[in-house]
């Protein structure tokens, strides 16, 4: 959601805005947070095709009119006892409305089963059509991508090698070890929300234009009006070192952690839990109120700082900071070119030409006080930020404040370089890259929004995080860098309350398909966003959705075996 905490200044937002397209439903209007926090709005520029036909391939006879039916089937060719009773579901695709500008076009085949089902299902080109009622099999096409259990749900597919542009393109379905049916919804499914899909995304060669929000001032800074919290007897994480201090991808026992807090095994659980006012500014309250609710306690905590080198908001760490730390949290501060409270925006020439050296200082002398390694990053989403510079001016601010912390004896900062990562930006990414040497964590911020943003499309959390996750594979930057979900967060479904609870349940899995992601935070704000009876970003904003959320925080790759406890 992206920006930010309840501190987080507000200004006249300029530059591109993110969009999308569903193909064959009225899209909504682009909602803009009345909040002092604020994310972009959409995550790419999908389209969401529904099926134009679909059919199950057999020798069967008694199948009958495969066309027509609500399901599909999918089965071995020795079937149910049947030797020769082999089936595959085929769907056809036509695309029609993708931009001549796109590139990069990234095609994701989406069909829901109802069961769960240990067998391999393949996605093929097929030669088959999908309008015949019963097409005889034929050895299929190209594999395009597997999926090696079928879960319960939408499952899904890259088809990207196939589907290239505009066009009609046809896939079948082709299961292996389990000799029994497997039923997928048709596009003839009474439910439509069930019928099969294909999202595609994909690059613009052109920068879109821009659209203009306004976000308003946040409140001005306060101090704590509780009394500070006491010192805690909770031992801090065992942060057992490794030989290099790179950052890389460690390898070992479960329950070590690299000088650069990369764990051994599994991955961080954090929170961004914002306080108000009427809650006395108590950052501390706002976290562990959470973890009650959820039953654990988080391995970090996300907190956004600016340049005023005072009170809360600038003279970092503080009071409940501290306080986290001595409990055996680890502290992420995300640290913004701003005064919150004053309502001004730094350019980042402001930073390396000198005039900002007096707070950096100042930071760097709290955060090497620390005496225990804490993330910082400097300026995230700096693609969104126009206003202060050009992406070349960012690389010379950040290695300009990363040195003089290097100079301060500040070594105990991890510096987390955190995007968007939104497509519309990838030609950027390079360019914003401060260099390996300035970077421990590379980190983006992934939202699963639905109609939040004006969509119909709802994604699945493997959607949600893989795309620039593939996007920093087949680029190679930040190669060997430990990757963060700096934030990220769901919408529910107004139409399935249950999909916000399996929305989290099915989170592990997804990061444990992602295994370089060593952190993930949720950004517990509304943000940009408003709450209405269909949008709200908060992963407590019922108890199905609490359930789930705390389900996840449970599973064993979240729960890192290295004191404190959680």
């Amino acid at each position: 959601m992206t920006r930010h905490g309840l501190h987080r200044i507000t200004k006249l937002r300029n530059g591109p805005r993110r969009k999308a397209i569903a193909i064959g439903v009225v899209g909504g209007s682009v909602v803009a947070g009345i909040v002092a926090t604020m994310m972009p709005l959409l995550a790419s520029d999908d389209l969401s095709i529904t099926a134009a036909a679909d059919t199950t391939a057999t020798a069967v006879p008694q199948d009958g009119d495969n066309a027509a039916k609500t399901t599909l089937a999918t089965c071995a060719t020795r079937c149910d006892g049947n030797p020769r009773g082999g089936r595959e579901a085929v769907i056809e695709f036509a695309v029609t409305t993708v931009p001549a500008a796109a590139v990069n076009i990234r095609a994701t085949l989406r069909v829901h089963a109802w069961q769960r089902f240990a067998a391999t299902v393949t996605a093929h080109a097929s030669p088959l059509s999908a309008r015949e009622s019963r097409p005889p099999l034929t050895p299929a096409g190209a594999a395009l991508d597997s999926v090696t259990s079928v879960s319960q749900g939408f499952n899904e597919w890259d088809i990207s090698k196939l589907v290239t542009g505009n066009g009609t393109w046809t896939v079948s379905l082709a299961q292996s070890g389990l000799e029994s049916r497997i039923y997928w919804a048709s596009a003839e499914n009474r439910n439509p929300d069930l019928r099969p899909s294909l999202l595609i995304s994909y690059d613009l060669g052109a920068r879109p234009s821009p659209v203009t929000t306004t976000r308003p001032a946040p409140p001005p800074s306060a101090p704590p009006t509780t009394a500070a919290p006491k010192p805690s007897p909770t031992v801090a994480p065992s942060r057992t070192p490794t030989p290099s201090a790179s950052g890389t991808l460690p390898t070992g026992k479960c329950g070590s952690v690299s000088d650069k807090l990369v764990p051994s095994c599994g991955a961080w659980w954090g929170m961004y839990s914002p306080t108000v006012a009427a809650g006395g500014w108590d950052h501390g309250k706002a976290v562990t109120d959470v973890e009650s609710q959820v039953g654990r306690k988080f391995d970090i905590v996300h907190r956004y700082h600016d340049f005023s080198n005072y009170g809360s908001n600038g003279a970092f760490p503080d009071t409940y900071e501290q306080q986290q730390m001595r409990e055996g949290r680890l502290m992420f501060f995300a640290w913004e070119s701003r005064d919150f409270s004053a309502g001004t925006t730094l350019k980042w020439s402001d930073v390396y030409g000198g005039r900002q050296d007096e707070t950096i200082d100042a930071v760097a002398g709290r955060i090497r006080a620390a005496g225990v390694p804490v993330f910082i990053g400097f300026d995230h989403e700096p693609e969104d930020e126009p206003n202060k510079g050009s992406d070349a001016d960012f690389v010379r601010a950040w290695r300009y404040v990363h040195d003089r912390f290097a100079s301060a004896g500040a070594t105990n900062a991890v510096w987390v370089w955190t995007m968007m990562g939104w497509s519309g930006h990838y030609s950027r990414y390079a360019g914003l890259y401060p260099g390996d040497q300035y970077v421990d964590w590379v980190a983006y911020d992934p939202y699963n929004f639905h109609v939040c943003n004006g969509s119909t499309v709802w994604k699945s959390p493997s959607t949600t995080i893989g795309g620039f996750y593939r996007w920093l594979d087949e680029n190679g930057l930040g190669a060997g860098k430990p990757r963060m979900l700096a934030e990220f967060g769901t919408n529910f479904n107004s139409a399935d309350l249950g999909a916000k609870q399996r929305w989290f349940q099915e989170f592990p899995a997804a990061l444990k398909a992602h295994p370089k992601i060593k952190a993930a935070i949720y950004f517990n704000s509304a943000g940009m966003t408003s709450r209405t009876p269909t949008c709200d970003m908060t992963m407590n904003h019922d108890a199905s959705a609490v359930a789930g959320f705390s389900k996840a925080g449970q599973d064993p790759y979240l729960r890192q075996p290295t004191g404190g406890n959680r």
